[in-house]
Order: C-alpha cells, then sequence, then structure tokens
C-alpha cells in the first residue's frame, strides 16, 4: 500500500484511529487487541450477544485496558441510547435511523437538557457522587453520538443530520446500505463508492466525524484517504478464520496437500 500518511487525521492518535468489532464479552480478545496497539472497541450490541450484566461489566475493563468504547445500541430508542452511555460507553452508535427529523429526536437522548433530552442516572458516569453544571457540559461534549447511516432516506438527508448539535458525526452501515439502496448485497460497486463519498465529504464539510467498517484493503485505504475518523479494521470472529485458516493452510503446505 502507498504511503497515506498525508491523510491521516493528525489531531488523533492512530492507535484511537484503529478500532476492533465485538460481538460479545471476549475479555481474552479485549486483552489481545490492547496488547496489539488498539485502543477503540465497537460493541455490536445490536446483533452480538451482550446483555445488561455482561456491559455492566465488560464496558469498565475495556476503559481500564485504555479503550474507548462505541456502544452500537440494539435500536433507535430512548432506552438503548440512554443505557449504553449509563454503563459508561463513550459514544453510541445509532442503528436505523431514518431521516433528520428522526434523528433529531432519538440523538436527543445522548445529550442532556437544554442542548437534548438525556436523563440523569446517576452512578458511574457521574463517579457516584454529586453533579454539577459543569459536569453536564462535560458529559455532553465527550460522549459523542454517532447515528448509522445505513438508509436510503437517512442518505438523502445527510446534510441536515450532520447539522444537528446533538449529532457528532455518523457510522456508515454499507451493508444495509447496499440493500436499502436496491443494490442487494454489499459488493464495492461504484454505487456503493459514490454513497461512501458522498457522507465522508458531508462530514468533512460540517467538520464532524464519520466512521466506517473497513474490513479490505480497499475499504481501508478509501477511509483513509477521505480522513475517516475511526476504521474499524477487524472483528474478533475476522481475526480468529484469518488465524485458524492460516494454521490449517499452512499445516497442508508441510505434507505437500492443498486438502
Amino acid at each position: 500500500m502507498d504511503d497515506l500518511s498525508s491523510s491521516l487525521d493528525t489531531e488523533t492518535p492512530i492507535q484511537s484511529r484503529f478500532a476492533i468489532w465485538l460481538s460479545g464479552a471476549n475479555v481474552a480478545a479485549a486483552e489481545m487487541s490492547a496488547a496489539i496497539g488498539f485502543r477503540t472497541a465497537v460493541l455490536d450490541i445490536e446483533h452480538g450477544t451482550f446483555d445488561f450484566g455482561t456491559l455492566d461489566s465488560f464496558v469498565p475493563l475495556l476503559k481500564a485496558l485504555g479503550f474507548e468504547v462505541i456502544g452500537k445500541v440494539t435500536a433507535p430508542d430512548r432506552g438503548p441510547v440512554q443505557q449504553a452511555l449509563d454503563f459508561g460507553a463513550d459514544a453510541v452508535a445509532i442503528p436505523h435511523i431514518e431521516n433528520a427529523e428522526h434523528a433529531k429526536k432519538i440523538c436527543s437522548y445522548a445529550k442532556f437538557p437544554p442542548l437534548g433530552k438525556r436523563s440523569f442516572a446517576g452512578g458511574r458516569t457521574a463517579k457516584y457522587g454529586a453533579t454539577d453544571d459543569g459536569w453536564v457540559m462535560l458529559q455532553d461534549k465527550g460522549t459523542r453520538c454517532y447515528p448509522m447511516i445505513e438508509d436510503a432516506s437517512a442518505l438523502n438527508d445527510i446534510k441536515a443530520i450532520l447539522d444537528l448539535p446533538t449529532v457528532d458525526g455518523v457510522f456508515i452501515g454499507p451493508t444495509d446500505l447496499s440493500f436499502d439502496r436496491g443494490r442487494g448485497a454489499y459488493k464495492h460497486t461504484n454505487g456503493d463508492w459514490e454513497d461512501l463519498r458522498r457522507i465522508a465529504e458531508a462530514a468533512i464539510s460540517c467538520g464532524k466525524d464519520w466512521i466506517l467498517p473497513a474490513w479490505s484493503d480497499e475499504e481501508k485505504r478509501f477511509a483513509i484517504e477521505h480522513r475517516a475518523h475511526r476504521l474499524v479494521v477487524t472483528t474478533e470472529f475476522g481475526a480468529m478464520s484469518v488465524g485458524l485458516r492460516h494454521a490449517w493452510e499452512h499445516a497442508l503446505q508441510l505434507t505437500g496437500r492443498t486438502q
């Protein structure tokens, strides 16, 4: 790969730019990722095996290991958004945002009044103590809200969504977006790249973050060239599959066989 360092966001440490995707409370995967250098973890609460008990213990573990935690919540609703933040997530990625009006309502649950409508729970985020207006301001500034762009109607409203004061950036769902745009499974078609470019350019023009699950080299290159704030570069299962396949194929090679 060519040197793309000139495209990197120099304000964000490189370790934080590359994220690991976790679908369950896999402590070993978290510890190995931290040892390698990862400092951002995306928790797939929507499709993974997390429950309240595991989130209550796993999020603090990740934080202790030095991770920033993005919780991809179960649904675009008040409860899932607030619960992920109350467990200590640094950010929420909210799936199935339909349009700007929908984003305005749902993203308000990630910020306290008067900016939004998040409800105060105390506990972990308040360090189990009292709070004041300064704490509220710090929470709203430090807690990031990323509506997911995976519906065609949300893509059509991308600029209006990014302009919302409760929105800190967007998280792209390329596969669902391809489905909703009538292209079927995500195949890296010209239409897919055009959609990704449109989102990236809108986010950059608004001075806000954009995040891409970038499994392939082509996606990683695109994300770096278009100044993505975060690249989710692998999943725990993807990394396991690569390692297992390598061990299997290497063993076969030693025997002189291919199968």
